[in-house]
């Protein structure tokens, strides 16, 4: 973990996912000439949904387009394009060379990756990469290849942090000669790869229910999930699922009774082919943590002949590979294999939609790490939303119900990622220029996106916001609940503070409560053109500061491994440091500066893994440790401030900074998401996640949901806010300075 922020936070989220065969003139757009709707083909993303990708057809190095990352909003992170070379080479060295050009790259940097699955080597340019603003520039990177064990190779530009870069002119050489003139390995090719039938529609358009029928798709949602990861012909790749699914589906939608079901889907199973029975997996127990949940084979009255199947499948024996589904190497989050996005199906047929329920159901059946913290039996999440995906009547309604099972599991890092546009308009393309949060159940004006339009709305900060357009804003929290997934309260209002005011309407009517006085106003409201909402995340503070002579203060949002040996230099006297992580790190200092503050070595964490030959079951790892054996570690008291907004890295980092002698985390509780994320590709190009490892504290306590718990809670005030006030960072350097 000490030397990937990207192949271990983000980066291995899902690439394979897009790994699909191209059309010969689609080979190579790595000059992002050919387009399709607007985007260049056979380019994907995957990162931080707080930037903007586009095609530039001004900023080019040459030919019609260029391709650009800007950061937007948010806690600066980082976002990528992707391209996956379709085949694998025979060849000692690749090197990728492209063109960049930067515009402003602050509190990061700009530049060119490549990758080679699985965690063969990887490059992001992390040592080296542009910042500031800067013309087109070549550069290039290069790897040393295995084919052997090659599964894929993927290249790209990263921004990290804030700013703005475009790229262009890709090229790829393996051993000095371009991959284009190159004979690529002759790939495997699946039966599952050859089944096309279905790729214009599953031929079911309509299905009509009733309490019998929703009992066979849930039975059939449940036994699909399970021969999708179970059963082993089905990990060769020697079967497309997600058609085979819709070649049963109408022969037990036709079943008479629940006997005839069973005879059918008995029949599909036995259709599948032989299997041998495999060895008992043998894990000891203080190892696992959660179990597979299969009981529902024996429990659920199917027939004898039906059960005695499923229970052959589910003990028969099983390889480490599987055509839908592997674990990443040294990490073990889940990638999601194979899994097609349907792109062209914005809004899918009721076949699609089933299969969209059923693949998201399933993933989190087998490889959610916290599915057993749900607080309610997944089974009956299954059965409540299968009318919900079938009675779905556009493309909206679809989205809506993808957002709300998403809900349902509990995990911060669970959302609709990328931009989807059927979403940003369903939430309103237009904002008022007011910046709210909740504070003590309120939702107060916290600042302004814009000064001028902020004076003309005749708000001040400190203001509650009461109704909007006549409606009570507890109302409307309660209301947007449903479809704001998060893993605790305090994240979901977090999440819903900033859509209050935003809609497609060019007025929003708003009351108001100053000083125990009630008011109105009518606010106008801006497209992302007109007024810069992302204003507030442009002002970046300094990453270090000595408050006075005890006292010291770190942003772990801005800063940098390579700054701590100059900057320790000031704080290794001091009576004090404050470690600000109410922000997301944008470098990984957390072995660095630990070193610096620990007396010796000290565990922190331990994690848990899914499994390919046990799906449903996960297994600790052992604790890791952070600092080593140091005489000079730090003395002076170690405060860490914590919010709502730390989440997932900034959670890791605190957990590591807090086993310090003289540590105290104080504010309150985090986004309760840590771990490695894997991303979803569901029907229709809709992209999610899910916390793909689970994160412990060394006892084995949760930290998922309950997030970091500080040793004194203490939130904002809305007193505070009126004046100005930073509650925590005052608290923090009271706590330093007492005897």
């Amino acid at each position: 973990m000490k030397e990937a922020i990207f192949t271990i936070l983000v980066l291995v989220a899902g690439l394979s996912s897009f790994c699909q065969t191209k059309e010969k003139s689609l080979k190579f757009n790595f000059d992002f000439e050919i387009t399709e709707n607007g985007k260049p083909t056979a380019w994907n993303n995957f990162g931080s949904s707080d930037y903007i990708l586009a095609l530039d057809s001004v900023n080019t190095k040459s030919g019609k387009y260029s391709a650009s990352i800007e950061y937007k909003e948010g806690n600066p992170d980082f976002k990528a394009w992707a391209f996956t070379i379709p085949d694998n080479y025979n060849g000692k060295k690749i090197t990728l060379t492209a063109y960049v050009k930067t515009e402003n790259v602050t509190d990061g940097y700009a530049g060119l990756w490549m990758r080679i699955d699985p965690s063969i080597a990887f490059d992001n340019m992390n040592k080296n990469g542009i910042k500031g603003t800067t013309d087109w520039t070549k550069y290039e990177i290069s790897l040393n290849m295995n084919p052997e064990k090659t599964k894929q190779i993927v290249i790209g530009g990263l921004l990290v942090g804030k700013g703005k870069m475009w790229i262009d002119n890709f090229s790829v050489s393996i051993d000095g000669k371009d991959i284009k003139n190159l004979k690529p390995i002759e790939r495997i090719v699946y039966p599952a790869d050859k089944d096309k039938e279905f790729d214009k529609g599953s031929g079911i358009s309509d299905i009509s229910y009733n309490k019998s029928q929703i009992e066979n798709l849930k039975t059939m949602g449940l036994i699909w999930g399970f021969l999708k990861y179970y059963h082993p012909k089905i990990a060769m790749g020697e079967y497309n699922w997600d058609y085979e699914l819709f070649r049963i589906l109408p022969k037990v939608l036709k079943s008479e009774s629940k006997s005839n079901r069973d005879d059918v889907i008995a029949k599909w199973i036995e259709s599948l082919g032989k299997i041998s029975e495999g060895k008992e997996l043998t894990v000891k127990s203080a190892e696992v943590k959660t179990e597979p949940d299969l009981e529902w084979i024996k429990k659920s009255d199917f027939s004898d002949e039906l059960t005695a199947l499923l229970l052959k499948v589910k003990n028969a024996d099983r390889h480490k590979e599987n055509y839908y589904i592997g674990l990443q190497q040294s990490v073990g989050n889940p990638e999601f294999k194979n899994e097609r996005a349907y792109l062209s199906m914005k809004y899918p047929d009721a076949g699609f939609r089933l299969l969209s329920l059923y693949r998201y159901w399933n993933i989190i059946q087998y490889y959610f790490p916290y599915k057993n913290l749900i607080e309610e039996d997944w089974k009956n999440v299954l059965n409540e939303f299968i009318p919900k995906f079938i009675e779905a009547k556009n493309e909206t309604e679809y989205t809506l119900a993808v957002l709300e099972i998403i809900g349902r599991i509990n995990d911060t890092h669970a959302n609709i990622w990328g931009g989807n546009q059927v979403l940003n308009n369903y939430l309103g393309l237009r904002y008022a220029s007011v910046e709210l949060t909740i504070i003590e159940n309120k939702a107060v004006v916290k600042g302004f996106y814009d000064e001028k339009s902020g004076k003309e709305t005749g708000l001040v900060v400190g203001d509650i916001v009461s109704t909007i357009n006549n409606k009570a804003v507890e109302e409307i929290v309660k209301e947007k609940l449903k479809y704001s997934p998060a893993s605790n309260y305090p994240t979901k209002l977090r999440d819903i503070a900033p859509k209050l005011l935003r809609t497609n309407d060019t007025v929003i009517n708003i009351g108001f409560l100053r000083n125990g006085i009630n008011g109105s106003k009518i606010l106008k409201t801006y497209t992302t053109k007109e007024i810069n909402i992302y204003s507030k995340y442009e002002i970046s503070d300094t990453c270090f500061k000595l408050i006075n002579k005890d006292v010291a203060y770190i942003n772990n949002g801005t800063i940098k491994r390579a700054y701590l040996p100059k900057i320790w230099e000031q704080i290794e006297n001091t009576k004090g440091i404050i470690i600000d992580i109410r922000n997301y790190p944008s470098d990984f200092p957390i072995y660095d500066l630990s070193a610096y503050l620990m007396p010796k070595s000290l565990p922190f964490v331990k994690f848990t893994n899914g499994s390919i030959e046990s799906p449903g079951l996960f297994t600790f790892t052992k604790s890791l440790n952070v600092g080593k054996k140091n005489k000079k570690d730090y003395k002076g008291k170690v405060v860490i401030l914590i919010n709502e907004i730390s989440q997932s890295s900034a959670e890791f980092h605190t957990m590591a900074y807090r086993v310090h002698p003289n540590a105290k985390v104080i504010g309150s509780t985090t986004a309760g998401a840590d771990g490695n994320v894997s991303q979803i590709i569901l029907p229709g190009g809709i992209s999610s996640m899910i916390s793909g490892i689970g994160v412990y504290y060394p006892d084995g306590k949760e930290t998922q949901r309950i997030g970091i718990v500080p040793d004194i809670e203490i939130k904002p005030t809305i007193k505070g806010i009126k004046e100005g006030r930073d509650e925590l960072l005052e608290k923090a350097i009271e706590i330093i300075n007492r005897q």
